[in-house]
C-alpha cells in the first residue's frame, strides 16, 4: 500500500488528507466524509483507509474544514453547504493527483452521510456518473436529530442553538431521489439520528439499493458485532460496484 500525504485549497482554506492507494494502477476510488465533530481518523474511515486498498480499491480521506489538522473555525465554517464544498473539492483534488481510476465512490458517516446526499447530483454533473456509495447513521431531516451537541468541548466553545437553526437545518429527502447503488447502515438504537432517516432514505433512493437495520445499534456502531458487519458488508458492497468480483 502506497499512502500520500496531501492538501487542498477551498474557499481559501486548506484542508489536509490522505489517499490509500493500492498496489494495483489506477484502481477506483471512495472519498469519505466524516461526521460533524469527526475527523479523518474516525474509526469507519480508519477501517476504510486499510480495508479497500488491501482488496484493490483507492480510499481518500480528510478533514474538512475547522476539523483535525485542516484550517478554518468549527463554530463559523461549518455547514452543510460548506462541507459539500469541501467534499466537492476534495473529490477534484483527487481526480486531480491522476492516481486513480474514472471509477467514483462515496462514504459518508452521519453528518458525512448527510453531505454525501447533498452534493450527490453536482458531483455526477461535473465527474460523471458515481459508482455508488455506502452512508451511515445519516440524517435526511435535520429536525429529527436529538441530542444536540452545544454543550462546550475541549476543542470549541458551547454551541447556541441558533448556530444550529442557521447553519444546520435541512431537508435533504428531494436531493436523495438522485441516489442509487447506496449501501445504508443504521442502528435502531440510535439516539441521536432516529432510524426513521434510513427508511425514508431507502424509500427514496433509486435501485440498486439495501439497507442493514443494526438490532439495538447505537449511533457510532460501537458493538464488535455491528462494526465486523460494517467491514463485511461494505467491502462486498464496494467490491460489487465497482465490479471487481467479475474481474476476478
Amino acid at each position: 500500500m502506497q499512502i500520500l500525504q496531501t492538501q487542498f485549497t477551498v474557499d481559501q482554506l486548506v484542508l489536509k488528507g490522505e489517499l490509500f492507494l493500492p498496489d494495483t494502477p489506477r484502481p477506483p476510488v471512495v472519498v469519505g466524509s466524516h461526521g460533524l465533530e469527526g475527523s479523518r481518523f474516525s474509526a469507519k474511515q480508519q477501517v476504510l483507509s486499510r480495508l479497500l486498498p488491501e482488496n484493490g480499491m483507492a480510499f481518500f480521506r480528510f478533514d474538512h474544514r475547522g476539523c483535525g489538522d485542516s484550517q478554518g473555525d468549527f463554530v463559523w465554517e461549518t455547514s452543510l453547504e460548506k462541507r459539500s464544498r469541501d467534499f466537492l473539492a476534495a473529490v477534484a483534488h483527487v481526480k486531480d493527483l491522476n492516481k486513480t481510476g474514472p471509477q467514483l465512490g462515496v462514504f459518508g458517516s452521519s453528518m458525512g452521510g448527510a453531505t454525501c446526499i447533498n452534493a450527490w447530483q453536482t458531483l455526477e454533473n461535473t465527474f460523471g456518473r458515481l459508482a455508488g456509495g455506502v452512508l451511515c447513521a445519516a440524517p435526511l431531516k435535520s429536525r429529527t436529530i436529538h441530542n444536540i451537541p452545544t454543550r462546550a468541548t475541549e476543542t470549541r466553545p458551547a454551541l447556541p442553538l441558533a448556530f444550529f437553526e442557521k447553519n444546520l437545518l435541512f431537508d435533504l429527502t428531494d436531493k436523495a431521489f438522485s441516489l442509487h447503488h447506496v449501501l445504508v447502515f443504521h442502528g435502531d438504537a440510535d439516539r441521536i439520528v432516529p432510524v426513521e432517516n434510513a427508511r425514508i432514505l431507502l424509500e427514496t433512493m433509486q435501485s440498486p439499493k439495501h439497507i442493514i437495520i443494526q438490532k439495538y445499534g447505537d449511533h457510532s456502531m460501537s458493538a464488535p458485532r455491528d462494526q465486523a458487519e460494517f467491514e463485511t458488508k461494505a467491502l462486498a458492497w464496494f467490491t460489487q460496484i465497482f465490479h471487481l468480483s467479475d474481474a476476478a
